[in-house]
């Protein structure tokens, strides 16, 4: 009799420890949104939510069965109000827990975009795993109305894009949501969002017709960096200088290059591999940044006659031209920085800290306008090519006039 009380029992406390499904939602009963866009319109925040039509999207009939994916845009005192806003014309409630892209207007991210990220990090529903950029010349509402060909979903292909762009180009960079607010409270670093723009005819980038065509009428487009100081948008970089921004940073995974030959035309390389080292200093009182670049590439083409790869001599001769390049795009983008915008976007503040955080303590108060405008930055680049190729010397070589 015991050993059954005690197995009720202990049932019974099991029973208690079950919450169920207290808060479950059926699927039909959420809106997923799978892009956001935040503008400001005078006083009012205006979001644009991009939701999934799970019906049209599982069928696959983007093209010609409709839209898969759909477009809520409310204006409100604030961002969560704007948000719940949407439900006087959307049937379901916003569910944000698959949410691939975020777009900060442009006209936003100039005001100042903090106000905009603290309902991002605060609200349980949205993840860090999405990235954040900046439209550029456009609004972030009509971002999200390009009907994209490749995937139906317009978020789910900026999303890969970017990624893409980011491993196989080096101009563009992603950026979480967590990366952006380690960035905006640091006191050594400014934020750097990448740009995504609108080329083409906007109007007919909405319809049905640009993924109808195999040249679409409209595209998106990542273009740029954005360059804050603090929360607010103070100026753009743009193809050059974002490449060098992220090969100071060593973000650069994959990228291609060219030298020009002594008598015409180019050998270009694919930069397969890249390790940077940013390191600060205080000499006689003073900061400096040094920075050792390594780069490994291989010759992907050439257009010159009478080159001869071959020779060790030719390897060394182009080696030494892809570094004074690199070298030169780098230098740019830090002059850039320091002249135009006086932002600190490198992080060479919390490299000075790391290397004598009792300096920095007081260098920090007017870092950007002072010490960061007449930094000496010292760059140094080791470029290796690896491979040649399937061919040694170019068949152009051979060719008779």
């Amino acid at each position: 009799m015991r050993r059954k009380t005690a197995f009720l029992f202990l049932i019974l406390t099991l029973v208690l420890l079950l919450t169920g499904c207290w808060n479950r939602r059926e699927l039909n009963e959420l809106a997923i949104a799978v892009g956001m866009g935040i503008d400001k319109q005078g006083d009012q925040f205006r979001v644009s939510m991009q939701v999934v039509d799970p019906g049209k999207a599982a069928a696959k009939k983007g093209a010609g069965g409709g839209a898969p994916a759909t477009l809520y845009t409310e204006e409100a005192d604030t961002i969560f109000e704007a948000i719940r806003k949407i439900t006087t014309i959307s049937p379901r409630r916003m569910y944000f827990s698959h949410l691939r892209i975020c777009v900060i207007g442009e006209s936003m991210a100039t005001e100042g975009m903090a106000k905009s990220l603290d309902i991002l990090s605060r609200y349980h529903q949205f993840r860090t795993d999405f990235y954040i950029v900046v439209s550029k010349g456009t609004s972030a509402e009509d971002t999200l109305k390009i009907m994209t060909p490749l995937d139906p979903i317009p978020a789910n292909d900026l999303f890969s894009s970017l990624e893409t762009s980011e491993k196989n180009w080096s101009p563009s960079m992603t950026v979480t949501l967590d990366e952006l607010i380690s960035s905006l409270t640091s006191e050594g670093k400014q934020p750097v969002l990448t740009g995504l723009r609108v080329i083409g005819n906007k109007e007919m980038g909405e319809t049905n017709s640009n993924v109808q065509k195999i040249a679409p009428p409209a595209r998106l487009q990542y273009s740029g960096l954005a360059v804050f100081r603090k929360d607010k948008l103070i100026g753009w970089l743009n193809e050059t200088e974002s490449r060098g921004y992220n090969f100071i940073l060593g973000k650069v995974q994959r990228s291609v290059g060219f030298v020009a030959c002594p008598r015409g035309g180019r050998v270009v390389t694919e930069i397969i591999r890249t390790d940077a080292a940013i390191k600060g200093s205080i000499y006689r009182g003073e900061p400096q940044i040094n920075i050792k670049m390594q780069v490994e590439a291989n010759v992907g083409e050439v257009e010159c006659t009478d080159l001869d790869l071959t020779k060790v001599s030719t390897i060394y001769d182009l080696e030494k031209q892809s570094e004074e390049k690199i070298e030169d795009i780098m230098k740019s983008v830090v002059r850039k920085a320091q002249r135009s915008y006086k932002a600190d976007i490198f992080g060479f503040g919390e490299a000075i800290h790391r290397a004598d955080p009792k300096t920095w303590n007081s260098l920090k108060k007017n870092w950007n306008d002072e010490h960061f405008a007449e930094l000496p930055v010292n760059i140094k680049v080791d470029f290796k090519i690896r491979r040649l190729g399937t061919i040694g010397s170019s068949f152009l070589n051979d060719i008779k006039e």
